[in-house]
């Protein structure tokens, strides 16, 4: 038995301006841009559900109203369906108990650190997950069932890893390996945020997936600004560790970085590819494109 307070919600911070898919998000939340026909926000949802995360709290800022619209009854839409005979069961995973889809408004851009403070008030005294849309984590299990079991495991604060190419370390924040716990769990003993590639401690890279203890909260509360002028979860992370356990989940799947163009495509790609209803014909299409 333990006394370890299950993981019940999960920070998504949306309020960015999606700038580097402008015109495209002149007027639609980048995390609405579909990947085939499911948009980036509801693969980070539905990857929460899976983990068994009932509360899904939404940091957005202005302009995102349509978010939580995705995630509301449309009454005239299922009407209508319902009128010509046309099922709704691809409107569940749009439906949520009411109070189980939480907002609260980041008024002033300062960095993904801030982003998560702004959670604070619900998400309490309770351990929380946080996922970084923009990063599409697709994995059998899903990356945070992944990481929900291995906080089950060793509670305390986890954080989801990939390895890569040395050369690319400085775009990301890099932990510094401790213990071995299992092929795919890893203590963490310290973290920097963007380190120059000479610097870095290792090639494991942080890929937007968080399993945090509520102690955060109060550590931002006082976070000085970091790296790109904003305040840093990461070197809000990092000085936590050595006051509470710290371990990398090394996610077992793949990631594709939908915060930019060209991880946009590979991500639309590689799903359509993998779609019985469509992933022949997708295959077709790409072979001739290459062969023009």
């Amino acid at each position: 038995m333990t006394d370890r307070k299950p993981i019940r919600k999960a920070v998504f911070p949306v309020a960015g301006l999606g700038t580097r898919f402008l015109p495209a998000t002149k007027a639609i939340p980048k995390e609405l841009l579909p990947i085939v026909d499911r948009p980036l926000i509801q693969y980070a949802v539905d990857e929460a559900r899976e983990a068994g995360i009932e509360q899904m709290i939404f940091v957005t800022g202005r302009g995102k109203t349509a978010i939580v619209e995705h995630f509301d009854i449309a009454y005239e839409l299922e009407t209508t369906m319902s009128e010509r005979g046309k099922s709704l069961d691809v409107l569940a995973p749009t439906r949520f108990t009411p109070g189980d889809i939480i907002t609260v408004r980041q008024q002033v851009p300062l960095g993904l650190g801030h982003a998560i403070w702004c959670a604070r008030a619900i998400v309490g005294d309770e351990p929380f997950a946080i996922l970084l849309p923009d990063e599409l984590m697709i994995g059998q299990p899903g990356c945070m069932k992944q990481m929900v079991d291995a906080y089950n495991q060793v509670g305390g604060n986890l954080i989801s890893v990939l390895e890569v190419p040395q050369e690319s370390v400085s775009s990301y924040g890099v932990i510094a390996p401790g213990e071995t716990v299992s092929d795919t769990l890893t203590e963490v003993t310290g973290l920097v945020e963007k380190p120059p590639v000479e610097q870095a401690p290792s090639n494991k890279i942080i890929s937007g997936r968080y399993i945090l203890q509520p102690e955060v909260m109060r550590t931002l509360e006082d976070q000085e600004k970091g790296a790109g002028g904003e305040i840093q979860l990461t070197d809000a992370m990092a000085r936590m560790i050595g006051t509470q356990p710290f371990h990398a989940v090394t996610f077992g799947g793949n990631r594709y970085d939908c915060g930019s163009k060209t991880g946009f495509v590979e991500a639309t790609l590689a799903l359509a590819l993998q779609r019985e209803d469509m992933g022949n014909e997708v295959r077709a299409i790409a072979q001739r494109l290459l062969a023009e």
